[in-house]
């Protein structure tokens, strides 16, 4: 079985999650359920199979992050930019510019447990990241998008 990478400073979001699961949500939760069953006859109480239903949930990403934690391999991006200057790299955060648009966009390629586009953090097995892997500054990565191929030049590369 292969660890999933997971770089530092994913590590450390992680584990600050999984504590306020544990000591913020968990307790509010229990709360919650004592606080439903104050109110009589379970079968009908919509806050109590509510807050029930909020622990499961609660206590399975409690699982899966610890899980996740245990397995993975953490990898320190400063690390590894050290030993690999300009070249991109697990970790790397990566400056493109579409070819056809001029449009520029910051990427950082990391795990894919950690992966959030919303916060510019591409899964090191995304189209675009396996494009990136191991090019240096001023290369083209040529992706293929559902949306057709694109080009883009790599402006630059840091380790952050």
């Amino acid at each position: 079985m292969t660890r999933p990478p997971l770089t530092l400073k994913g590590s450390e979001r992680l584990k600050a999650e999984l504590q306020r699961l544990k000591t913020e949500d968990r307790p509010q939760i229990i709360q919650a359920i004592a606080t439903a069953r104050e109110h009589g006859d379970l079968k009908e109480n919509a806050e109590y199979h509510a807050a029930r239903e909020q622990q499961s949930f609660c206590e399975g990403r409690i699982k899966e992050l610890e899980s996740t934690l245990s397995m993975a391999q953490v990898i320190d991006v400063v690390a590894v930019g050290a030993a690999n200057p300009g070249k991109v790299v697990f970790g790397a955060t990566v400056e493109l510019e579409a070819i056809e648009s001029g449009e520029t966009i910051t990427y950082q390629i990391v795990g894919d447990i950690e992966a959030d586009i919303k916060h510019n953090r591409v899964a090191v097995s995304s189209p675009i990241a396996r494009a990136m892997i191991g090019k240096e500054e001023g290369d083209v990565a040529v992706v293929q998008a559902p949306s057709g191929v694109r080009e883009y030049e790599i402006v630059a590369v840091s380790y952050q």
